[in-house]
């Protein structure tokens, strides 16, 4: 499968707008029966659309995800939060296990970079704060949002995580890079921890 990060923009166009299956292949319900139980075609048919239909979907799946990133990077952040919850929910819909990420900031809360710093199992993520103060740095970031998921499926932030959040903003407050929030991600759910007073 192709890299997706690594095509430009039309060429993930022109892969989402490709037909499904090739022009001259028919159709899975078309397959001679006799033939589809002896050679097995309109699995493989079917087999074959499945996989392409998996390709457009993470196709459609980059290109959300750079306009949403774009998004981002044009203003700050916080102005645009349905966009950032969005971007986060779709960079850990598919995952089976806890990531932790950084958002990078700018002076003007702009976007710089998201980096996924820390990865873990499926109930938890080791995370460093001296990696993460070293990150800041090493990117002139005035400010960060952090992010993580809960493959469990629930958004409600736990003990550790609320007190790892302030281990990590009184790390960073010394090199003067403030923690503007920290979401935990579950599914559709996306929690603020700014919105909970917890920051």
């Amino acid at each position: 499968m192709q890299n997706l990060a690594a095509m430009s923009r039309a060429e993930l166009i022109g892969a989402l707008l490709a037909p499904v299956l090739p022009k001259d292949h028919p159709p899975a319900d078309q397959v001679n029966d006799l033939e589809s139980a002896y050679f097995g075609t309109a699995a493989v048919a079917s087999e074959a659309s499945d996989t392409l239909l998996d390709h457009k979907l993470g196709v459609a799946r980059e290109l959300l995800m750079r306009d949403l990133r774009a998004q981002l990077s044009a203003g700050p952040v916080m102005n645009s939060p349905q966009a950032l919850r969005d971007w986060l929910r779709l960079h850990c819909a598919s995952l089976q296990h806890e990531v932790f990420i950084v958002l990078f900031l700018d002076a003007q809360n702009r976007l710089r970079s998201a980096v996924e710093m820390f990865r873990g199992t499926l109930t938890q993520t080791s995370v460093y704060p001296r990696e993460i103060v070293k990150s800041a740095l090493e990117r002139n970031a005035a400010a960060v949002a952090l992010a993580h998921n809960h493959p469990s499926g629930s958004a409600e932030p736990s003990r550790a995580d609320e007190f790892l959040t302030q281990n990590l903003k009184s790390a960073l407050a010394l090199v003067d890079v403030r923690v503007l929030d920290h979401f935990v991600v579950a599914g559709d759910q996306c929690a603020s921890f700014a919105e909970r007073g917890l920051i």
